[in-house]
C-alpha cells in the first residue's frame, strides 16, 4: 500500500513538534564495566532462582512422603474402624442373646412357682440352711445377669467411644491431607514460575555477555560512556549499510539523520496507550489487518530482528536523530521484508501486522527506546524498560482509543 501524501506545510509542523527529544532522555550512563555487573547481577539472580526450585522439589518430595505416610494411616483406621463395628456388632448379639436367656430364666421360674418366682424358691426353703442356700442363688442368678449386661454395656460404650476417637482422628488426618495437598500445588506453582523467569534471565545474562564482548571488540574503555563510545567507533568505521541479513545488532551502520515522525500504519486506531499497566509501548490496531503495511517511523536502520521467546516476530530499527541514536520496536509482525543493516526510510514496507507471540488479536505494538537490550543496544534489560519514551511526543496519533486516522 502506498503512503498518502502530505502537504509540505503539515509535515513541516510535524517535524517541528516531534523531532527534539526531552532533555533527560539520555540521562543513563552504561559502562562496560555496568554491563559486567548485570551479568553477574543476573547469573546470582538465576543462581538464587535454580536454588529456589531445588528446595521447593525437596519440600515436595516431603509432602509426598508425608501423603503417603497419611493415606496409610487413613487406610490402618478405616480397618480398625471396620474390625471396631464387627467387635460392637457381636457385643450387642451378645447382649441381645444373654437377655433372652435371663429373660427365658425368670420366665421358667414364673411358669412354675407363679408371678413371685424368687421369692417363692427362697421362702420354700425347708430349713435355714436351704433357705440361705437358695437366697445366695437367686442372688447370684441376679449378679451374674448384671454383671454380664454391664460388661458388655461397657465393652459396647468402650468400642463406641474408640470408634468415635477414630472417626475423628480419620478426619484430622483427612484435614492434613487436603493441607498438604494445598501446600504442594502451591510450592509447584512457585516453582513453575521460578521456572518460567528462568529463560528470561538466562536471555538477559546472554545478552549483557554478547555486549560486554561486543563494547570490548569495538575498543570502549571499562568505564566510558556505551553510547559515545558507539558513536566514536561508528564514524571512525561507518559504513553504508545494505542488508547483512541475520538477528544480531547492526553493528557500524550509521543510519541517515531522521528528518521526521510518522505513523507506521496509513489507516489504523491506538488500542493502547504508553505504560497503560506497564504497558512499554502503544499498540495499534486495525481492522483489515490481513493487509495492513507496517513502516518505519522514521529514517533508520534495521538495528535487529528475531522471534521472541513467546514467539512474536520482532523489527527493530535504529535511528540518528540529535547526534544520538533513537530505536523502534515493531512486534507482533506477522512477516518481515527488510534485513538486518538495511537502510529504510518511512516509505519503506518492514513487514506486516499480525498476531504472533503473546498477543490477544491482530495489532502492532510499537516501542520508543533511548537504547535496546540487543548486541550493541547500549543498555541491559533493565535498563531497556526505564528507557521507553511516550511514542505520542514524537508521532501524531489521534489523542482518544479507537479515533481512526487516515494518512501516515
Amino acid at each position: 500500500m502506498k503512503k498518502k501524501i502530505i502537504a509540505l506545510s503539515v509535515i513541516t509542523s510535524i517535524i517541528a513538534s516531534y523531532i527534539i527529544l526531552p532533555m533527560d532522555a539520555y540521562a543513563d550512563s552504561s559502562t562496560l564495566a555496568g554491563f559486567r555487573a548485570e551479568v553477574e547481577q543476573y547469573t546470582a539472580e538465576l543462581q538464587e532462582k535454580q536454588d529456589k526450585v531445588a528446595k521447593n522439589d525437596q519440600e515436595v518430595a516431603e509432602i509426598k512422603a508425608r501423603i503417603s505416610e497419611i493415606e496409610n494411616e487413613l487406610d490402618t483406621i478405616v480397618e480398625e474402624i471396620g474390625t471396631l463395628q464387627v467387635e460392637i456388632d457381636k457385643s450387642n448379639q451378645e447382649i441381645k442373646e444373654k437377655s433372652e436367656e435371663s429373660k427365658k430364666i425368670i420366665e421358667y421360674y414364673q411358669v412354675a412357682n407363679g408371678e413371685n418366682a424368687y421369692l417363692e424358691y427362697a421362702f420354700g426353703a425347708t430349713d435355714i440352711t436351704d433357705m440361705i442356700y437358695r437366697m445366695s442363688v437367686v442372688e447370684q442368678l441376679t449378679e451374674y445377669n448384671d454383671k454380664v449386661m454391664n460388661e458388655l454395656d461397657e465393652l459396647i460404650a468402650k468400642n463406641k467411644q474408640q470408634q468415635k476417637d477414630l472417626t475423628t482422628k480419620q478426619k484430622q488426618q483427612q484435614d492434613l491431607q487436603k493441607e498438604l495437598e494445598s501446600e504442594r500445588e502451591r510450592i509447584n506453582a512457585d516453582t513453575q514460575a521460578l521456572k518460567d523467569a528462568m529463560p528470561a534471565i538466562q536471555e538477559q545474562i546472554d545478552s549483557a555477555k554478547e555486549n560486554v564482548e561486543y563494547y570490548e571488540s569495538i575498543g570502549c574503555g571499562e568505564n566510558e560512556n556505551i553510547f559515545s563510545c558507539q558513536i566514536r567507533y561508528d564514524q571512525a568505521h561507518a559504513s553504508s549499510g545494505g542488508g547483512s541479513g541475520g538477528s544480531g545488532g547492526a553493528g557500524n551502520v550509521i543510519p541517515p539523520s531522521a528528518s521526521g515522525f510518522y505513523r507506521p500504519m496509513v489507516t489504523g486506531y491506538v488500542t493502547q496507550n504508553w505504560m497503560n499497566y506497564g504497558h512499554l509501548g502503544i499498540d495499534l490496531g486495525n481492522r483489515n489487518y490481513t493487509n495492513i503495511e507496517i513502516y518505519p517511523v522514521a529514517t533508520g536502520v534495521v538495528f535487529a530482528k528475531y522471534y521472541d521467546s513467546a514467539g512474536a516476530l520482532v523489527l527493530k530499527i535504529r535511528h540518528y536523530v540529535n547526534g544520538r541514536y533513537l530505536y523502534s520496536t515493531y512486534a507482533h509482525l506477522s512477516a518481515w521484508y527488510v534485513n538486518v543493516g538495511d537502510i529504510v526510510t518511512p516509505d519503506t514496507v518492514i513487514g506486516r501486522m499480525g498476531s504472533t507471540g503473546n498477543s490477544s488479536g491482530p495489532h502492532l505494538h510499537l516501542e520508543i527506546t533511548t537504547c535496546d537490550w540487543n548486541r550493541g543496544g547500549g543498555c541491559t534489560w533493565a535498563q531497556y524498560q526505564n528507557s521507553t519514551l511516550n511514542p505520542r511526543n514524537y508521532i501524531g496519533f489521534p489523542s482518544g482509543l479507537y479515533s481512526w486516522w487516515y494518512s501516515k
